[in-house]
């Protein structure tokens, strides 16, 4: 539409927007992301097996072979007060992965069947107790070349002790 007026036609002139530009730095941007993106190890993945929720406790393992068990006591005000490795009093949580190191390097068993270890902590233990045992008990990391160690993958819970 034109009008008479000099100064309404300039304000109605079409604008051509420069489209190169911005795809050119939409390019840019894209060649920065893919070249700065950096694939990091996944750490915490845990293979844990949770007992099932009910009041009767299931078998969730038909195993041959029942996995070892790690016991975590703890006293009234929820510190760890007592730790067990297969029924043998522990003294620390560095001794319990020696005990781990020595158990998985001498498991010899049938089928090739990876060595499994059962949590069985009281229900008033404070849980950063159990992710230390946890820790303790998966791996570690290697002095050589800072890789991860896997020890044990098949990590259970027992179902949980209440006062």
């Amino acid at each position: 539409m034109r009008f008479n007026n000099p100064e309404i036609d300039k304000e109605h002139e079409k604008i051509d927007l420069q489209m190169t530009p911005m795809i050119d730095i939409v390019f840019q941007l894209l060649i920065f992301f893919i070249m700065t993106f950096n694939i990091n190890e996944q750490e915490g993945d845990f293979h844990i097996k949770m007992p099932a929720p009910s009041d009767n406790p299931v078998n969730l393992l038909d195993d041959l072979f029942p996995p070892t068990q790690v016991r975590l006591t703890a006293n009234e005000e929820g510190e760890l007060s007592g730790l067990f490795f297969d029924g043998k009093p522990l003294t620390s949580m560095d001794e319990l992965h020696h005990e781990v190191l020595q158990f998985v390097n001498s498991s010899n068993s049938p089928d090739n069947e990876p060595p499994k270890i059962e949590l069985d902590c009281d229900y008033s233990l404070k849980y950063s107790y159990t992710v230390e045992a946890m820790t303790q008990i998966s791996g570690y990391r290697s002095e050589k070349d800072r890789s991860i160690v896997n020890l044990v993958e098949k990590l259970q819970f027992a179902p949980p002790r209440k006062k």
